[in-house]
Formats: C-alpha cells, sequence, structure tokens
C-alpha cells in the first residue's frame, strides 16, 4: 500500500465507536466539527461545491456515509451503485475531508449523538426543523446550517440520464 493510499484509509472508520477517539482528539484541540451525511453514491459536482463550501465552516469536516444496507432500504433494491467503502475511499481523497464514518441505520443520530459536533450541515433543499439531529446540536450549543444549493445535479438524475442512453 503507498502513502497516499494509507492516508486516504486512514480517514475512513466504519464504526462510529473507532471514530470517537479521533473526534474527542480534535475538540481538545478545540478544533470545531462540521458534520454532513448522505449516500454520495455517484460523486457529482453538486456534492463536490456542497462538501467544499461546509468544510469552510469550521476545522474539521466529518462525513456520516450510509451503509449500503441502509442504502438499500433508502433508495431500493438497484442501489447503492457503488459500495460502501467505495464511497468512503472516494469522499476520503478529498483534501478538504477529514474522517468519513459509515453508518448502518436509517439515519445519521447514533453518530451524531456519539460525536456531538459543532456544526450540522445540510443542503438548502432541507428545512432546519427536518435535519435528523438538529435538536441534539443545537442542544449542546452547537449550530444547524444549511447551504444554497449551486449545482442541481442527483445521482437520480444522473441514473435516468444512463438509462436513456
Amino acid at each position: 500500500m503507498n502513502q497516499l493510499t494509507h492516508k486516504i484509509q486512514h480517514k475512513i472508520y466504519t464504526q462510529v465507536e473507532d471514530f470517537l477517539g479521533q473526534a474527542q482528539n480534535w475538540k481538545k484541540e478545540e478544533k470545531t466539527i462540521v458534520f454532513t451525511n448522505g449516500c454520495f453514491d455517484i460523486l457529482h459536482r453538486g456534492h463536490l461545491d456542497y462538501l467544499e463550501q461546509i468544510s469552510k465552516l469550521g476545522d474539521r469536516l466529518v462525513i456520516g456515509v450510509n451503509s449500503d444496507s441502509s442504502v438499500k432500504r433508502l433508495k431500493g433494491e438497484d442501489r447503492p451503485i457503488n459500495t460502501e467503502l467505495d464511497r468512503s475511499y472516494v469522499l476520503a481523497s478529498l483534501a478538504y475531508v477529514d474522517a468519513v464514518v459509515v453508518f448502518s441505520e436509517d439515519t445519521p443520530i447514533n453518530v451524531i449523538n456519539s460525536i456531538l459536533p459543532d456544526v450540522l450541515a445540510k443542503g438548502g433543499d432541507y428545512k432546519i426543523k427536518d435535519i435528523v439531529g438538529a435538536e441534539e446540536v443545537t442542544a449542546n450549543g452547537g449550530k444547524v446550517l444549511t447551504t444554497p444549493i449551486v449545482y442541481h445535479d442527483s445521482t437520480s438524475s444522473i441514473l435516468e440520464k444512463i438509462k436513456r442512453i
């Protein structure tokens, strides 16, 4: 394994319990932890723009990624296209991503409650009141923010385009 591959894999946590020590270290260092989540099945420009925007909201960007079984329950039997480890690897290879945590539940509430990020972020298509973990983060003194959607790509629309070819 080359040095870059090792550095990328070091950012991936297949269980939240494995990530807690790192999160606690960042908190001791007074680093602001930003958290978001999603399936990120086929990474596209909309994802990249969004992730870059929210990475600027703090010192460390942590992404919760739905496991394969979770994506299948949420999106249907033909999803995910890419495995959880492949999706995590692609996300972890981004310079502005500090950690990727895979979760198997349908929502990231257990991850959020475990790390209690300083900032919980989602895209502008969400209302703050509907964001999973918003109450818990604000009760802990954190912020919940949405960012404008600049590129209206989606994995579903990309898959539809592919089907038409």
